[in-house]
């Protein structure tokens, strides 16, 4: 039987339910994808065909018994690999993790494993996720499925690239100051980190413990909503409804407007419109913290990040990649009383976001304050800023980083040169059901024709 190649969760689910096909032939032809396509864009490190289509296997069995309970119940994905899969080969995007094979999995990966999820494999990434660009030196450049010649973002770059070629229906990723949203912004998918510590991060090669957190990403928003409930067992895809008057919009009057590429900054102006004409208040905010915030994510990461690898900084230094070598070195410059003051800084910026949903129920800015750059490109100059592209793609990302808050990164359109740009949406603690009802609105109404584009684009590849 000929299965459609570009399917989303939800999409596959009912074709389970009416024996359109079984999670064996959804498994294989993903996998016959991956092996077709994935030489043009990287977005694996390892396949595990073997374990998927043993998983498949299992699960074709219980739908054709009638056990139909669980929320993923053979639905294919991956994961950045980074994140630990009890007898498969664990990466980390590094030389030195190249053969660690974990004999546990991750605490997201058991969740979404009992939620009837099959591992396809592990996603290519930065090197120990320290890098925004997925530009690896052990495995390769991750490539930008809409343009090859470009970064998917990164660190989760595999991961945002596998999703957007139809190389699995999601994948989860890792974000420390900004990994999942920055990739998907640049490869026009959703993706969201959700409220600090509202995922375990057990069992994850991570960056800080301070900033790290876990979070999904997918082709739409229903599709995100049921990932979320596969991964916190709460109900959201009642929050999928297109009505949003009244829903208050914070814009930011600073920083988030500040040195950007003048197509992004239209599409992001666009975007606000859209949502005024869809009964949404837009409420201006000044948030004059956020510059001195969002450095502070460096400190707390570079910090942390160089006491976890502290091992391999004594022993395997020149093992590491010369740009990873460079940012976990560089934490001998940062003394025990930066630390703490970033630590009690964290606490206060918290705070000051904490009170801005006093008045309003989101925040929206520009996920990236440029479209994705070319592979190679080091600097990167908007309106006047000459900054590192570390730096540059991360600078509206990292303040909710350091804050905590649930974050959603959404598509907003493309650039003149064909390449996606995201919309950034920001909810209080513990409230990613705000954001989906704000994606969702948004995406019916606005993203049909970019959803239709994205999918011819995966089919050309």
């Amino acid at each position: 039987m000929k299965v459609k190649q570009v399917l989303t969760l939800a999409e596959i689910l009912q074709g389970y339910k009416q024996k359109e096909f079984s999670p064996i032939e959804i498994t294989e032809m993903y996998l016959d994808r991956i092996e077709r396509v994935n030489k043009k864009i990287n977005a694996f490190i390892t396949v595990s065909s073997e374990h998927a289509l043993n998983q498949a296997k299992t699960t074709t069995t219980e739908w054709m018994k009638g056990y139909q309970s669980l929320p993923l119940q053979g639905i294919p994905i991956s994961y950045k690999d980074l994140i630990n899969t009890n007898g498969i080969v664990t990466t980390s995007g590094s030389q030195i993790n190249q053969q660690y094979v974990p004999h546990s999995d991750a605490d997201v990966v058991r969740q979404l494993d009992h939620a009837g999820a099959i591992n396809l494999g592990k996603n290519n990434l930065h090197e120990y996720a320290f890098g925004i660009t997925s530009t690896n030196p052990f495995y390769g450049a991750v490539r930008n499925p809409w343009n090859v010649d470009y970064i998917p973002g990164g660190s989760s770059g595999g991961s945002a690239a596998a999703v957007a070629a139809h190389l699995g229906v999601a994948s989860v990723g890792t974000d420390t100051g900004g990994s999942i949203r920055i990739p998907a912004a640049a490869t026009g998918v959703v993706g969201m980190k959700l409220t600090k510590d509202r995922l375990s991060t057990k069992g994850i090669q991570g960056i800080s413990w301070s900033l790290d957190h876990v979070g999904p990403m997918t082709l739409n928003m229903t599709d995100m909503a049921m990932m979320l409930e596969a991964l916190t067992n709460k109900p959201y895809q009642k929050h999928c409804r297109s009505d949003i008057r009244g829903l208050r919009i914070g814009v930011p009057t600073n920083f988030f407007n500040e040195h950007i590429e003048p197509e992004v900054y239209d599409l992001y102006k666009k975007a606000l419109k859209e949502y005024e004409q869809l009964g949404a208040i837009l409420v201006d905010i000044d948030l004059l913290f956020a510059e001195e915030a969002s450095n502070l994510v460096f400190v707390l990461a570079i910090a942390e990040g160089g006491y976890l690898h502290r091992d391999n900084l004594a022993n395997k230094i020149d093992q590491f990649g010369e740009d990873v070598r460079a940012l976990l070195v560089s934490h001998e410059q940062y003394t025990a009383m930066d630390y703490i003051h970033a630590l009690n800084k964290q606490e206060q910026f918290k705070s000051q976001v904490d009170e801005l949903f006093v008045n309003v129920d989101v925040i929206a800015t520009p996920t990236l304050p440029v479209s994705p750059q070319r592979i190679g490109a080091e600097m990167v100059k908007t309106n006047g800023l000459e900054e590192d592209i570390f730096s540059c793609m991360t600078r509206y990302t990292r303040l909710f980083s350091l804050t905590g808050h649930p974050a959603l990164s959404i598509p907003m359109g493309l650039t003149e040169a064909g390449l996606p740009a995201g919309l950034q949406l920001v909810g209080p603690y513990n409230h990613e059901s705000v954001l989906v009802r704000a994606g969702y609105a948004f995406e019916v109404n606005t993203l049909v024709d970019f959803y239709k584009q994205r999918t011819i684009n995966a089919e050309n590849l």
